[in-house]
C-alpha cells in the first residue's frame, strides 16, 4: 500500500502553548482516514500543518514524498474544507464556486451543480447570510467537486440535521467508489461515521494516542462486570481505560481484548459487553462518555 502523507516528529507551538506535540504517522493513499479527538485536541492545527497553511515548529511533513510548503505542484492536488472558512463579505455562493475553479485544476463543474441541487445550496445568497448548515454544504460541494487527490473535511456537517448528514455520507461513498481519492475526515460523530473509516488517528491534547486500522479497533475493547476480586484479577496487567466499584461489584473497561480474552473473562463469571468505537475513543481521551454523547 502506497503512502500519501508521512509525518515525523511534528510539533507546533503557539507561544507557550503546544498545539501538536511530537506526532508521527502515515496516511495511506486511496483510503478514508478519520482524524478524531475532542474539541481543542489539535485536529484543525494538524490539518493546517499538512496543507501548509501553518508552519511547523519542528518535524517533517512529506506529501507524496515532497515538502508541501510553497510547493504548488503538491498543494494544487489537496483540498482543505474547514468549518471556520471565511469568505469576502461581498461573496455569494456562486462567487465562491467560480473562484474555486482557479485553485483546483481538476474542478468538475457538472458535479458541483449536481451537488448544489442535491444539498439545496442557495448560491445566489451572500455567504454571510447563509445558515451554518448552508455554509457547511457549500464547503462539501467544493470538497467533492475539487476532485483533489487528498481532501480534508474538518467537521464538514456542522449545523446539519441527520438527513443532510446521511446525504453527505452517501455522496462520500459514491464519489470515493467512482473516483478513489485519499480522504481525511475530522468528526466528533464517531459511531455515525465509523462505517466510512478504514484508519483512525486519535489526537488528545496535541499527542497521537491511537493510530490503528478500524477493523482492528472495532470490538477490541469491552466492559467487564462482576465480583470486584474477579474483575481486579482479570484486569491485572491489561490496558484499563476505566474502572469503578459499587460495594463488592466492580466494572472495568479494557482495551485490546481478543475473542479468547473475552471467552476467558466469561468463563471467570464476568459479564462481558463490547464497547463501541466511539466509547473506546472517548474513554481513551479521558472524557465522560455520558457528557460526550450529550
Amino acid at each position: 500500500m502506497s503512502t500519501a502523507i508521512e509525518v515525523a516528529g511534528l510539533t507546533k507551538h503557539y507561544g507557550q502553548v503546544t498545539a501538536v506535540d511530537d506526532v508521527s504517522f502515515a496516511i495511506p493513499e486511496g483510503k478514508i482516514t478519520g482524524l478524531l479527538g475532542r474539541n481543542g485536541a489539535g485536529k484543525t492545527t494538524l490539518m493546517s500543518l499538512l496543507t501548509a497553511q501553518e508552519f511547523a515548529t519542528q518535524g517533517t511533513i512529506r506529501v507524496w514524498g515532497e515538502d508541501p510548503v510553497e510547493n504548488a505542484a503538491v498543494l494544487s492536488r489537496m483540498c482543505f474544507i474547514k468549518e471556520s472558512q471565511v469568505y469576502p463579505d461581498s461573496f455569494k455562493g456562486s462567487h465562491v464556486l467560480r473562484s474555486a475553479q482557479w485553485f483546483f485544476p481538476r474542478w468538475d463543474v457538472e458535479l458541483a451543480q449536481e451537488l448544489v441541487d442535491l444539498f439545496g445550496v442557495p448560491t445566489n445568497r451572500p455567504v454571510k447570510k447563509m445558515s451554518r448548515g448552508q455554509r457547511s454544504m457549500l464547503g462539501v460541494v467544493i470538497g467533492f467537486a475539487s476532485r483533489a487527490d487528498v481532501t480534508f473535511f474538518d467537521e464538514p456537517y456542522a449545523g446539519l440535521d441527520a438527513v443532510a448528514r446521511k446525504r453527505f455520507y452517501d455522496v462520500l461513498l459514491e464519489q470515493y467508489s467512482e473516483s478513489p481519492r485519499t480522504v481525511v475526515l475530522s468528526t466528533h460523530l464517531i459511531d455515525e461515521a465509523s462505517h466510512l473509516l478504514e484508519q483512525v488517528l486519535v489526537v488528545h491534547e496535541g499527542s497521537l494516542v491511537i493510530d490503528a486500522n478500524v477493523d482492528d479497533l472495532r470490538g477490541s475493547a469491552a466492559t467487564l462486570v462482576g465480583r470486584a476480586s474477579d474483575v481486579d484479577l482479570f484486569a491485572t496487567g491489561r490496558d484499563v481505560l476505566d474502572r469503578s466499584h459499587i460495594g463488592g461489584i466492580a466494572s472495568v473497561t479494557i482495551a485490546g481484548l481478543n475473542d479468547a480474552d473475552k471467552a476467558l473473562a466469561a468463563s471467570a463469571g464476568l459479564e462481558v459487553s463490547t464497547v463501541s468505537l466511539q466509547e473506546l475513543i472517548v474513554r481513551r481521551t479521558g472524557a465522560n462518555p455520558a457528557e460526550e454523547a450529550a
